[in-house]
């Protein structure tokens, strides 16, 4: 390794969060969380708080004691004589004090400036409009020369996207910086602790004196300590780019670091506490409004995907084989990522799409894909030339690509590609650069705009258009390959049903359920209130109450039964003895004073999703008391058998039965076999039991004789042997 590399390594590897040593613009304590002792002291503690360590204790232990009372992470307070301002938090095992001399407040006017930043906040519609509204704000609260907005790409580099500043320093709007400017660890830093300030990067280090036998300092890790030293390699970063202070606040979006609010001035300049906790909340309100936005575009861009997704399974539908149907509608299957090309392999075939490498490119690049990782379903890559050897590569311009294997059995691809797109990027100060004096690596001393043109990349993969991809190998593998002879006989059918359902289960769920409660709520409130009602009256509008009560079960029945296509599942070990147990306790009010003989086997554990087991087993059981109410005695047996395909579980009852002519209609949608007059029930939930016995990958049955009983079965794969 040379060593240019080497000092650079060290710099990403530099321990910054224990300096062992603090700003001088503060003063801290160390202290034994326990018994409150002081362990370790600044060496400034006097010159800013007025007092030794000792002498101010007694002002802030009230204090400690009722924040270790109430187990928070953090505290903080303002002091009077000395006025101070205190930040306590816990960390590994030590407590943290930090001091600052506190500085008039003024909390009605920065009320009402956040308050107005709020407003403006929401009334703006672009983002861009918003991270301007969000400089300027900051600049005006802090007083620095410049204030920038400053986003991270995926490679970590710096992207200055927003600026508000008085003309003192240089604009740096729109200039890119290397990820090598903000390290690995540095950047770690920012997501634990948003906020830093450095008010005069001129500064000497305050040293940590010690009270208790630990003397070393540099132990004590100070990630969430506001006042922690800096890294003398930053400093020096900043005097060469001109500036003796700087603050910066992470945005944080969706627990993530999209970027900073950094603040820069040419001469020293301290920001008081206060006015950094209002600045952390604009930030924080900044980055809520960038949450919304792009949950709003991922949203709106997968609607859209959606409607192409649906058009590609007509297509397949409609095709003698799912990958002539693909390729059969080039437009749609583009569309789908907005790509340039596509290729549908397998090992008999290869049928390209748009703007496709030549074939033995593509199968290059899967056979490395598979021989990599034989579990390895997808690829995705904005640039192939930078992670594919040259041999490997291609050699007409292709830089994405997104695969996702179709099967392992087949080795059969779903490939898309997108070609490069070559663009200037503006960095501020030339990135490639290293500058060594005296042995050593120095940051860089020049930040003049330096331009590169940029290759060897396509635009980024949309994360919806990786999510549209892979519904759409979903569709493929659970759909075309498992029931393609029957996709092809039913697929137009289902394709309008389909349309159908969205549309009706979207029209009710917000145009006819809370019309039902307002009908239900209504009819009661008449009840209640009209005293003079004749009983005929009374009567209508309880049947009016329970019309409508029962039609809201209906739309929440179809509610759920149109989403469960598309509901995620977990696989997880599920107790079948505790959700049967548990559905019975939730059935205790129907079957009380009645008398039930209950059968229930021990039953072996499953491999699925409780939650929707549960809804299995719920409608099952209910069923059984449902349609045992007639009996005397009623007799529910629920037992299981293991099977070579899995484990059979078995809910077995005495009730009124069906025939087994109209077997075939009990699993549908809306189907009875008994008059709803006798057996409340919206029709669905034996359909909704096949299908989230289906998800699972097994299969329901039923046998019934009229009058003497019914016996309901479904199927679910075995545990996997430990």
């Amino acid at each position: 390794m040379s060593g240019s590399q080497s000092d650079l390594d060290f710099c990403a590897r530099e321990p910054i969060h224990v300096p062992g040593a603090i700003q001088p613009h503060g003063s801290l304590l160390v202290l034994d969380p326990a018994g409150l002792d002081v362990l370790w002291a600044s060496a400034n503690f006097k010159a800013i708080t007025g007092r030794t360590p000792l002498e101010l204790f007694p002002s802030v232990e009230a204090a400690l004691r009722a924040w270790r009372a109430s187990g928070a992470h953090a505290y903080r307070a303002r002091l009077q004589n000395p006025d101070v301002d205190m930040a306590a938090h816990a960390h590994q095992g030590r407590a943290i004090v930090e001091f600052e001399r506190s500085a008039p407040f003024l909390p009605n006017a920065l009320l009402s400036r956040l308050t107005g930043f709020a407003q403006q906040m929401t009334a703006t519609e672009e983002l861009t409009d918003g991270l301007s509204a969000t400089a300027r704000l900051i600049a005006d609260l802090t007083g620095f020369d410049r204030t920038l907005v400053y986003r991270f790409d995926t490679d970590w580099n710096g992207h200055v996207v927003a600026e508000a500043g008085n003309g003192t320093l240089p604009s740096y709007l729109d200039l890119r910086f290397p990820a090598a400017d903000i390290p690995a660890q540095a950047r770690n830093l920012y997501t634990l602790n948003r906020i830093r300030l450095i008010p005069d990067a001129n500064y000497k280090p305050v040293p940590l004196t010690a009270f208790g036998e630990e003397c070393d300092a540099g132990a004590i890790d100070m990630t969430f300590t506001q006042l922690r030293s800096v890294s003398p390699v930053h400093l020096e970063y900043m005097r060469n780019m001109g500036t003796l202070s700087s603050m910066s606040i992470s945005v944080m979006v969706d627990g993530k670091l999209w970027g900073l609010l950094s603040c820069h001035s040419r001469n020293a300049h301290h920001v008081t506490s206060d006015i950094r906790e209002a600045c952390d909340f604009v930030v924080q309100s900044l980055a809520m409004r960038i949450s919304a936005d792009s949950r709003a575009e991922t949203a709106a861009l997968g609607v859209e995907l959606a409607r192409v997704h649906t058009r590609l399974l007509a297509a397949m539908a409609q095709a003698d084989r799912w990958d002539e149907g693909l390729a059969g509608t080039p437009g749609a299957l583009l569309e789908l990522t907005r790509a340039d090309g596509a290729a549908v392999l397998s090992q008999n075939s290869y049928l390209p799409v748009g703007e496709a490498p030549e074939e033995h490119q593509v199968r290059s690049l899967v056979a490395r894909l598979s021989q990599q990782d034989a579990a390895t379903d997808s690829y995705i890559t904005d640039s192939i030339v930078s992670e594919v050897p040259r041999d490997g590569g291609f050699n007409d311009g292709t830089c994405g690509v997104l695969a996702l294997r179709i099967s392992e059995v087949e080795d059969s691809w779903l490939v898309w590609f997108r070609q490069e797109v070559v663009k200037t990027v503006t960095w501020g100060g030339d990135p490639h650069k290293v500058v060594r004096e005296s042995g050593r690596i120095h940051p860089r001393k020049s930040f003049e705009a330096w331009r590169e043109m940029v290759r060897g990349r396509s635009a980024p993969w949309h994360p919806a258009e990786i999510a549209a991809a892979r519904d759409l190998r979903a569709s493929i593998v659970e759909i075309v390959l498992k029931k393609a002879e029957q996709l092809a006989r039913l697929a137009a059918d289902l394709q309008k049903s389909n349309r159908e359902l969205e549309a009706f289960s979207y029209s009710i769920s917000h145009d006819l359920r809370a019309p039902f409660r307002h009908i239900v709520g209504f009819s009661q409130l008449l009840t209640e209130r009209e005293k003079n009602l004749g009983e005929r009256s009374r009567h209508y509008l309880q049947m009016i109450s329970d019309s409508a009560l029962a039609a809201g079960d209906l739309v929440d029945d179809l509610l759920t039964f149109s989403h469960l296509g598309r509901a995620a599942l977990s696989a997880d070990k599920v107790d079948m003895n505790k959700l049967v147990a548990e559905v019975r306790r939730g059935l205790a009010e129907e079957t009380a004073g009645r008398t039930i003989v209950w059968q229930v086997d021990d039953l072996p554990a499953a491999t699925g999703d409780a939650t929707l087991l549960r809804q299995v087993w719920y409608n099952l059981i209910d069923n059984a008391v449902k349609y045992t109410r007639l009996r005397e005695e009623a007799h529910i047996e629920i037992s299981a058998v293991l099977t070579d395909q899995g484990i059979l579980y078995r809910i077995a009852d005495n009730g009124v039965g069906f025939d087994m002519a109209y077997k075939s209609k009990l699993f549908g949608v809306f189907q009875r076999l008994q008059r709803s007059e006798d057996f409340e029930g919206t029709g669905i939930g034996l359909a909704l039991i096949k299908r989230i016995v289906e998800r699972h990958g097994g299969s329901v049955d039923a046998i019934g004789t009229v009058d003497e009983g019914a016996c309901f079965t479904f199927s679910l794969p075995a545990l996997p042997e430990e």
